[in-house]
């Protein structure tokens, strides 16, 4: 009996053995069945807008170019109807009245894109106040009265400027100056400085910017890593800089720290040469456009070079060649004055995309972030046909 008892008990253990087996393989299955269900069901990592442009389009969105008159010309009308254009820059002979300013960025956001290019298109203007305004009305003071009246006056201002902008269509304001304004500087002499030392220029500059961006512009501070110490305006002469590393980095680097963390959307290279990094236009330097800017600064937003068709930037080619050493450095736009010199880099761009693919990816990086600017911008209240 006790034997029948143990041959009773061991397969009864050795049922639950199996079953319990069992019931395991059945967990273990629908755990692995739900696994792939999730995965299923999880969502896929979406491209990145940027990616999916065309190579004609990616290039475009790199490239920002001026006009002559108050009407767009043909040809541009085009490169912004196909995508070749991020962005255009006005100045005083396209803006003869408000309601004419009013009428050409109206014109202009009229324009059909292709479907991916529809946000805003930069539209920028030098409106730093004093001697560099484009457009009547605020700012009423010079960056170096602004930074004499403190923190409070210059957001003031820079509020005031951002409406006055929005009010004709202009989303970008090639401001504020950055420059430490040192004695005898061409910044200093032209009152476009708003302070000779770094912490005066962060304390009253970056409210400035800040004013903007509250009224829906967006601000760029200038020029990158500084040009404060030269002479000349780089519009009309070379301008080398001849300062050590340290006090680059220490004093005209500065305030794009503040301004960064203020939340600040483009910042302008310079095309000044600063012979302690490169013997080229900080513009067409990867130590500076790349490393200094976005690795030491820690900036994340939206480069743009000086206008490439300065005397500065002569000596090293043109358009085309302009476009590519910029590009090159790792600087997202590109600023030309005239349309058909952004037309000849945009050419250029293309072919270098073409029989260099391993680029790409920092076109798309660069349109990337240009787009996203983009997206951030008001809309017109021009109904796009």
């Amino acid at each position: 009996m006790a034997h029948k008892l143990r041959q009773v008990g061991t397969a009864t253990a050795r049922r639950r053995r199996i079953v319990a087996a069992a019931a395991g393989g059945l967990a273990l299955a629908a755990f692995a069945f739900g696994a792939v269900l999730g995965d299923r069901s999880a969502p896929q990592r979406q491209p990145s807008p940027a990616s999916l442009l065309t190579p004609r389009q990616l290039v475009g969105q790199r490239l920002v170019a001026g006009f002559p008159g108050a009407t767009v010309p043909a040809p541009l009308r085009q490169m912004i109807r196909r995508g070749e254009l991020a962005g255009v820059i006005l100045f005083e002979a396209n803006l003869p009245s408000r309601a004419a300013a009013r009428r050409l960025v109206d014109e202009l956001e009229s324009i059909r894109r292709p479907a991916r290019l529809r946000d805003p298109l930069l539209v920028m203007a030098d409106q730093e106040g004093g001697l560099v305004k484009r457009l009547g009305g605020p700012p009423s003071a010079s960056a170096r009265q602004m930074g004499a009246a403190g923190a409070a006056a210059s957001r003031a201002q820079g509020a005031a400027t951002g409406a006055n902008l929005r009010r004709v269509g202009i989303n970008v304001d090639l401001a504020p100056v950055l420059d430490v304004a040192r004695p005898g500087g061409t910044i200093a002499v032209t009152d476009r400085g708003f302070g000779s030392t770094a912490a005066a220029v962060e304390a009253a500059a970056v409210p400035f910017a800040e004013g903007l961006q509250a009224a829906g512009v967006a601000a760029t501070a200038k020029h990158f890593p500084g040009i404060g110490a030269t002479a000349e305006n780089t519009d009309f002469a070379v301008q080398r800089v001849d300062l050590p590393k340290r006090t680059l980095r220490a004093v005209d680097e500065r305030p794009y720290r503040r301004f960064v963390a203020a939340g600040g959307k483009l910042v302008m290279l310079s095309t000044a040469i600063y012979p302690a990094f490169s013997p080229q236009p900080a513009a067409f330097t990867r130590s500076i456009a790349s490393r200094e800017l976005r690795d030491r600064i820690g900036f994340g937003g939206v480069s743009i070079t000086d206008a490439l068709e300065s005397v500065a930037v002569r000596d090293f080619g043109g358009p085309a060649s302009a476009g590519l050493a910029a590009a090159a450095a790792g600087t997202d736009l590109l600023l030309f004055t005239d349309y058909r010199a952004a037309a000849a880099a945009g050419q250029a761009l293309r072919r270098r995309l073409q029989v260099r693919p391993a680029v790409r990816p920092e076109f798309v990086a660069s349109a990337g972030r240009v787009l996203h600017l983009r997206r951030g911008l008001p809309a017109s209240a021009v109904r796009r046909r």
